[in-house]
């Protein structure tokens, strides 16, 4: 047989005929990683807040003018005042023996009055020496001795919140959700894949590539990190898009030796041509998805930067597997990988590897394509409506889980202390923000907020040491996120303080900064920059499937199958976070929006995920017309023998990301929901109607290049054998 010489072909055969070298090469090649990652170790980032617009040039000034500071409170509540001043005395007297603890204030000292709420309650606050991380480990002997004050009085609520307490409570709840994840994944995985297969072996050779690719990528990064600081974020992307890409690539190499193996082609023959024909697609897909990946460096911040690292690595690592062991692995089993067959399983699958369900679909819409093309787009069209409407918001206070004790004493607080936790904060600077003038228009900011009705006392005034910067904290009214602390924003930003400390003399710069300005600032950056992602994206994916296919309708038409899979999942997500639709059955309250960060995020992975499938289904379409078959029965056919190994890899990726929607934080709910609605969305209503329909529609236009384009390199897609005919 005239084997395909492309170069998955050539992996494929040296792969298959030095087996050994390629299995014990790859095991050594995954034990390195994680020596070499565990002896550099991952770089992490110093700040994993990307601070922008307005309040990122306060953060600045703060940043240059003042010490690092961690400040944190306690709450003392209840209904007897005695027990209260009591369990607060004993509170001052137990924090100030620790070690990094300085700047003890009692409630009850003079000047601190604004710590004794109306209800009773009262506040001691406290600094942490020490950076970010230092304050996490400094805070675990106060929490102890917060707890042990709190034994001590049964009648009175005692608690602690501030940055370093929460951070630390809510790394551990994201740290517990992801371990949910991974134990889930596995074994769910494990199953779909048995069920794919009715075969116990064939279901793990798709699950130890995806896992030792996985192990290999988490030991590799350590090496870019070093450029590129990486957040706990790199990790949680390598195990999500590792184990998807890893099980896709395996079964599509498998799927199709399988199939060769069937119609009565040798053992060696059979993983030559799945090497030439499915590794090949392997090799385009992966490159699609990893230009796909490479639009979250554009995003300009560091937390996709992380995300695209993780995920490049990881999907470059599952290609080289793919075209390196996984040959070796199938030479090694032969016809033992159907061993452990499960019974009433394999009954349900056909040897050729098409499905009696996607045949009976596919053969209704080749029948009526226009039909099922208008009315594929229409369904999609519809899905995608809400989107129209999406509105994006960074998650607050109000969104994490309220089973978190750090969450508990935080609303205990908010109760009695509306707002004191979220303030909005007003930096100036100047030459000497002491004088006069400028303490005059501070009180005149403080009154006429309050006066306002937006925001609540009392207001907390923190000045630099070299007197040139002082930050005024206002207590916002709302939630942070929501409707009432964005007008509170609107109106501190555009009108208070440049009537007040804006345009006092001597000031030179003020800024307002705060989680409601954080989270604006941050939305609309990442809205300047989501145009930039996406053109870059669109852009390199043309080019790559142009040169790969030679045609210039297949790409165009790849991109707007593609967007309109996005637009489905986006009209979804907003739908159901926005307008609030399963909150009892997703375990949710809605913020009014989608989180900021992930219609980029959504975009990125479900492109280059998406495009796993259609270059995989228009190689076999290609495979076949170069064969001399026409459009339309390649179309049938590709699609026919395709659709179980598709079905099997989006069903996979379904279960997998729909685990993240049962997790506790909404940003990983809603990025589970829109994950997985999209790619049940594309495996389907777009793969198996919307795809064959307008291909059969355009028939022979399928492959129009214009003359000015045919010095573009021809690449051959598959084996030069013909199929056997089919009756």
């Amino acid at each position: 047989m005239n084997q395909t010489k492309n170069f998955a072909a050539r992996m494929g055969r040296w792969s298959a005929q030095h087996r050994k070298k390629a299995i014990f090469g790859w095991l050594t090649f995954v034990v390195l990683s994680l020596v070499i990652g565990s002896a550099i170790g991952v770089k992490a980032p110093e700040d994993d807040t990307t601070f922008v617009g307005e309040s990122g040039k306060a953060h600045q000034l703060v940043e240059e003018h003042f010490p690092t500071e961690n400040v944190e409170s306690i709450l003392i509540k209840g209904s007897d005042a005695g027990a209260v001043r009591a369990a607060a005395d004993q509170t001052v007297a137990a924090v100030s023996k620790q070690k990094d603890v300085f700047d003890v204030q009692s409630p009850y000292a003079k000047g601190n009055e604004g710590q004794i709420a109306d209800d009773g309650a009262v506040l001691v606050n406290f600094k942490l020496r020490g950076d970010e991380t230092a304050a996490e480990t400094a805070v675990v002997p106060v929490l102890a001795a917060v707890d042990r004050v709190q034994k001590a009085n049964a009648s009175v609520f005692v608690g602690e919140f501030g940055a370093a307490s929460a951070n630390k409570a809510l790394s551990k709840a994201f740290e517990d959700d992801f371990k949910k994840a991974e134990t889930l994944s596995l074994p769910i995985t494990l199953i779909i894949l048995v069920l794919a297969f009715g075969a116990l072996v064939a279901a793990g050779v798709p699950l130890l590539l995806g896992l030792s690719a996985v192990a290999a990528a988490l030991g590799l990064v350590a090496l870019p990190s070093q450029l590129f600081p990486l957040g706990d974020e790199a990790s949680s992307i390598i195990l999500l898009v590792g184990l998807a890409v890893g099980v896709d690539y395996t079964l599509f190499y498998l799927r199709r030796e399988r199939e060769e193996r069937a119609r009565g082609v040798g053992h060696r023959e059979a993983i030559h041509i799945a090497a030439a024909t499915s590794g090949r697609a392997v090799l385009i897909s992966g490159i699609t998805v990893i230009v796909a990946m490479a639009g979250m460096f554009l995003a300009g911040d560091q937390t996709f930067t992380g995300l695209a690292v993780g995920a490049i690595t990881v999907v470059l690592v599952a290609m080289i597997g793919s075209v390196t062991v996984v040959p070796a692995v199938l030479s090694v089993l032969g016809d033992r990988v159907e061993k452990g067959r499960v019974p009433f399983i394999g009954r349900l699958k056909r040897a050729d590897g098409e499905s009696r369900v996607w045949n009976t679909v596919l053969d209704a819409v080749l029948k009526r394509p226009l039909v099922s093309a208008i009315g594929a787009t229409a369904v999609l069209l519809v899905l995608a409506s809400p989107a129209l409407n999406m509105r994006a918001v960074l998650s607050g206070t109000d969104d994490l889980p309220r089973d978190l004790p750090v969450m508990q004493v935080y609303d205990e607080m908010e109760e009695s202390f509306p707002g004191g936790q979220i303030p909005a904060v007003v930096t100036i600077k100047g030459e000497d923000v002491t004088s006069p003038a400028v303490v005059a228009s501070i009180k005149d900011l403080e009154q006429r907020a309050i006066a306002s009705g937006r925001f609540n006392a009392p207001v907390d005034v923190t000045v630099s040491e070299d007197e040139h910067v002082a930050q005024i904290a206002i207590p916002i009214k709302g939630s942070g996120t929501d409707e009432v602390s964005n007008e509170g924003l609107a109106d501190l930003r555009q009108t208070l303080v440049g009537q007040t400390v804006g345009g006092a003399e001597g000031v030179s710069a003020a800024y307002v900064s705060g989680m409601t300005a954080e989270t604006k600032d941050y939305v609309d950056f990442l809205k300047g920059r989501a145009p930039l992602v996406v053109g870059f994206v669109l852009v390199l994916a043309f080019l790559l499937l142009l040169v790969t296919f030679r045609s210039l309708i297949i790409p165009i038409k790849a991109i707007v199958l593609n967007l309109l899979s996005v637009a489905a999942a986006y009209g979804v997500l907003t739908w159901v976070f926005q307008d609030g639709h399963f909150e009892g059955a997703l375990d949710f309250s809605s913020n009014g929006g989608v989180t900021a960060w992930l219609p980029i995020f959504l975009f990125v992975i479900l492109f280059g995920l998406s495009m796993d499938y259609h270059v995989f289904i228009l190689s076999r379409v290609k495979e076949a017309v170069d064969r001399g078959m026409k459009t339309e029965d390649a179309v049938s056919h590709a699609i026919k023998a395709t659709a179980s190994t598709v079905t099997s890899a989006a069903i996979v990726m379904v279960a997998v990301f729909a685990i993240f929607a049962t997790l506790s934080f909404i940003d990983f709910k809603q990025m589970g929901v829109g994950l997985s609605v999209a790619i049940l969305i594309d495996a389907t209503l777009v793969r198996a109607v919307l795809l064959p329909a307008t291909m059969k529609l355009l028939g022979k236009w399928n492959w129009y290049l214009p003359k000015r384009l045919h010095w573009l390199p021809e690449f051959s897609h598959g084996e030069a054998v013909p199929e056997p005919a089919r009756g």
